[in-house]
């Protein structure tokens, strides 16, 4: 998938069939949409092209306001959304920065500007809540009358449902935000994950509970999450693919660490700190720096706790390690009941 930052490329298609929203979480409901997408786009022989926004236009619009509050949740950071539209066969993503003045800009010079000189659209497709321009004036109908008059096609997918629930991205946030895994992976299609480069952190974990049975400490691998605002928080049980052969089984802590000093190294920014519980030898104290890493966030041991002291804190990690421990074997079984 070609990415554009912006559509002022002369790599850009001449013409292709696009859809225009966030995508956050691209879960089941934007994988519909998008192989609608890509089956008209081969119908009318152009690239498929998804035109998204950075940062959120409800991010921008707090900001403005002051009211970091009316910000939604961010489900997924930038390169997630990014991977997923390509493993959904998008030939092209345009992320358009959304700022002062395009979101002033009227519906009518948002076809003109956007749509139609500057990628070029053949065919449209929107969701059934579509709306667009400034104060969010333009809809459906006004689309679709332009692109009569205009030369390109436009169509309205309805939502999507999973067992009675419609899925959207208000809904993976609600899921994540009770720390239900199941439902959030029903909606996703896809167990919810984080990736990115693994980068240096304070190294304190090496330090945590070494002893002869643990010569490394609780060696952690650690992600920054590109957004003030992750949907999920809090200790879970994971899978980590990247730092070996096949996926390691690990706890994570997604959020801020209340028990360490908030001008640490990190700045006080949200990490995903995850430790693997079977640590491959092949990469060394120092092997995983750098590395891309995929976390899948399987299940919510709780939420993010306070520790008085590095003590408690190695005893809470102790705890959650067994727990993870005890969920994975208790999912080895049921994986076992199942096959039999």
């Amino acid at each position: 998938m070609q990415i554009f930052r912006g559509f002022h490329h002369p790599g850009i298609a001449p013409a292709c069939a696009l859809t225009i929203g966030n995508f956050d979480g691209v879960h089941r409901g934007h994988q519909a949409m998008l192989a609608l997408l890509n089956n008209e786009a081969r119908h009318r022989g152009v690239p498929s092209c998804v035109l998204t926004f950075e940062p959120h236009p409800r991010d921008f619009f707090a900001a403005v306001a002051r009211k970091p509050e009316l910000a939604p949740a961010r489900i997924a950071t930038l390169r997630d959304k990014l991977t997923e539209l390509a493993n959904c066969g998008v030939d092209q993503c345009v992320v358009l920065p959304f700022d002062a003045r395009l979101s002033s800009q009227v519906p009518e010079a948002f076809i003109d500007n956007v749509l139609v000189k500057g990628l070029g659209a053949k065919y449209v497709l929107v969701g059934d809540d579509f709306r667009f321009g400034a104060k969010r004036a333009g809809d459906y109908t006004m689309l679709d009358a332009a692109g009569q008059a205009k030369g390109f096609d436009v169509a309205r997918m309805n939502s999507y449902e999973v067992h009675g629930l419609r899925v959207s991205s208000s809904a993976v946030r609600e899921a994540l935000s009770r720390g239900d895994m199941d439902g959030v992976a029903a909606l996703l299609g896809r167990p919810y994950s984080v990736s990115g480069h693994v980068v240096h952190g304070r190294k304190l974990g090496r330090e945590l509970g070494r002893d002869a049975e643990h010569p490394m400490g609780m060696r952690t691998v650690n992600l920054r999450f590109s957004h003030w605002k992750p949907a999920a928080s809090g200790i879970f049980a994971v899978q980590v693919d990247g730092l070996g052969d096949g996926l390691l089984p690990g706890v994570a802590n997604l959020g801020i660490r209340p028990s360490l000093d908030p001008q640490d190294v990190n700045g006080g920014r949200v990490l995903l700190e995850t430790h693997c519980l079977e640590w491959p030898q092949s990469l060394g104290a120092e092997g995983a720096y750098g590395k891309i890493i995929r976390v899948e966030l399987l299940h919510k041991l709780h939420d993010e706790l306070k520790y008085d002291s590095l003590d408690a804190l190695t005893q809470g990690i102790r705890k959650d390690c067994d727990d993870a421990r005890a969920f994975f074997a208790s999912t080895r079984r049921q994986t076992t009941r199942d096959r039999i």
